[in-house]
């Protein structure tokens, strides 16, 4: 019945069928006329007309009704009956049973049923066929005339008009029945057909959601090696949208695409699990990440190959994990190594240092020994800084921790760094106000941190340049309350090669550093659960940030 949503646009569109047919009829009359051809007698042509424009004036009135109408069935009712007075009127016009247009009655029929049902379809048969009959018979009795019919004088058999009756009653139920059958298949198919629709729907946006969802980059590839989508990881990964990248070749935006699938070709193995590679990305903000990769083909429904599957994870962060480890692990071993040296080596430094101290008291020594012994006390002075510092690294520092003001100890580290040796004058030290923060922590360790920051900067500016220290606060992750400290110079820098290694025991790009001093604070901050980050401009210098929570545990 009438419960498709686009039934008033069907029915506007039977309403222009219906000027449409009625402007064609109108078009072969009045052609027919021009041309002097003997279509029908004048008081026909006339008659012709009135139905005709009738017709145009109840097109009007549906469109009307329609819109103004709450009950659009009984309007399509209303339209039917008037369309069946309408042919009738038509057929009277153009010869009565002689009148070719009595098959017009059909057309009404069909759309009653398409927008009716079955049953409505059958009313309007009925009604046809007693308006076509009653004319028939009106028309055999001489009580209504079509004086102008196209072939005057003519008698019809009572058999004759019984048997026309008869066949057209017989073929408007005909056509409403075939009709409604055919409307009833075509309703179930369009309802199957919106199920599977509606189905494929849920399934599709199931799909999306799945791919959407998945914290995993899925990429698809057509044959010609062009971007078909991009899922939302894959955007968050590359920073690369969809429409960034659809129908861009795939090594635009993945330039080691070609070498990682021949290689994956070369090695691929349907038993291992170890089917995926790594490789480089510039992502669209112009920062190198690493990628864990694999390609899986592409098929249709058929088996098909269409194309190819990229599916890809970043790995950055893992990667610096394992770094971490991997120096986690070196400092390990550093700490069992140091414990045992340190045990081994301290007690006959000690021994040394006083002796030599000793035979210096009682000895008159020349110049040039003199300056001998000055060296070997530096050394000896140099052996139990290096203990010191490796036994920094190896195990945590002792001491209670407590609160205290950070200006304490950025202020005694300030004024401590002036008189080493790798003190120049042409350095200037300048410190932001910090506000009188306070921190609940080891002071025997945040002043190490402190200290070997900015011995670090002030090592890197041989020649001089200024060194800023600056403490404030700062939110962690999780919203808690932490402070950031941050030491900034204007030295040479460090090169992009060595920023992955300077935390790394041992390594060093000075002269006589021992590469323990950025190796402590590491193992500082990462003992206080806290953050460091290095910026660096190679030629510009250098900018350290240090994270602490405020109340360190």
């Amino acid at each position: 019945m009438i419960q498709s949503e686009n039934t008033n646009i069907r029915i506007r569109h039977l309403m222009l069928s219906r000027v449409a047919i009625v402007t064609v009829l109108l078009g072969i009359a009045t052609f027919v006329e021009i041309k002097g051809e003997e279509f029908l007698p004048e008081i026909s042509l006339f008659s012709f007309y009135i139905v005709v424009i009738a017709a145009y004036i109840l097109s009007i009135v549906y469109y009307l009704i329609l819109n103004l109408s709450p009950n659009l069935k009984i309007t399509l009712y209303a339209q039917a009956l008037c369309d069946v007075l309408l042919i009738t009127a038509l057929v009277y016009a153009t010869g009565g049973i002689q009148s070719i247009y009595a098959v017009f009655y059909t057309i009404v029929i069909i759309y009653s049923v398409i927008f009716l049902g079955r049953r409505g379809g059958l009313i309007i048969a009925s009604v046809s066929g007693i308006v076509y009959g009653g004319l028939l018979d009106l028309e055999y009795y001489k009580i209504m005339i079509p004086s102008y019919a196209t072939i005057q004088n003519v008698s019809f058999s009572a058999g004759y008009v019984f048997l026309r009756i008869i066949i057209y009653i017989f073929s408007f139920y005909l056509v409403a029945i075939l009709a409604s059958f055919v409307v009833e298949q075509e309703r179930k198919t369009r309802t199957l057909l919106e199920e599977k629709v509606t189905a494929f729907d849920q399934l599709d946006q199931l799909h999306r959601s799945i791919i959407e969802s998945i914290d995993t980059g899925i990429v698809t590839i057509n044959l010609l090696g062009q971007i078909i989508s991009f899922n939302r990881a894959a955007t968050e990964i590359t920073g690369y949208s969809l429409m960034d990248v659809e129908g861009l070749n795939i090594v635009d935006i993945f330039p080691e695409y070609v070498q990682l699938h021949d290689k994956l070709n070369r090695t691929y193995d349907p038993d291992s699990q170890k089917n995926r590679v790594e490789m480089t990305l510039i992502n669209k903000s112009d920062k190198s990440i690493i990628l864990g990769c694999s390609i899986s083909v592409l098929k249709d429904s058929s088996g098909k190959r269409i194309g190819n599957i990229l599916v890809f994870q970043d790995l950055t962060e893992i990667k610096k994990m394992e770094r971490h480890l991997e120096m986690n692990r070196r400092l390990a071993f550093v700490g069992e190594m140091a414990a045992g040296l340190a045990h081994e080596m301290r007690n006959p430094l000690a021994s040394i240092g006083g002796s030599i101290q000793m035979l210096h008291k009682g000895l008159h020594l020349s110049l040039s020994d003199e300056r001998l012994m000055q060296i070997i006390m530096r050394g000896k002075d140099q052996l139990e800084s290096f203990m010191k510092d490796f036994l920094l690294l190896s195990r945590p520092t002792p001491g209670m921790h407590e609160t205290f003001q950070v200006d304490e100890i950025i202020d005694d580290v300030l004024d401590a760094v002036r008189y080493v040796p790798d003190w120049r004058d042409q350095i200037e030290i300048a410190k932001s106000p910090t506000n009188r923060l306070e921190i609940f922590a080891s002071k025997t360790e945040i002043r190490q941190l402190i200290w070997n920051l900015v011995m670090n900067a002030i090592q890197a500016m041989p020649d001089g340049g200024r060194v800023r220290v600056a403490a404030r606060h700062a939110t962690l992750k999780e919203s808690i309350p932490g402070l950031e400290f941050e030491i900034t110079d204007n030295g040479p820098g460090i090169a992009e090669t060595d920023l992955g290694k300077i935390f790394e025991p041992f390594f060093t790009t000075k002269e006589k550093g021992t590469g323990l001093g950025l190796a402590i604070v590491n193992r500082i901050v990462d003992g206080y659960q806290g953050t460091i980050l290095v910026d660096s401009v190679p030629g510009r210098g250098t900018t350290f940030i240090v994270r602490l929570p405020r109340n360190i545990q």
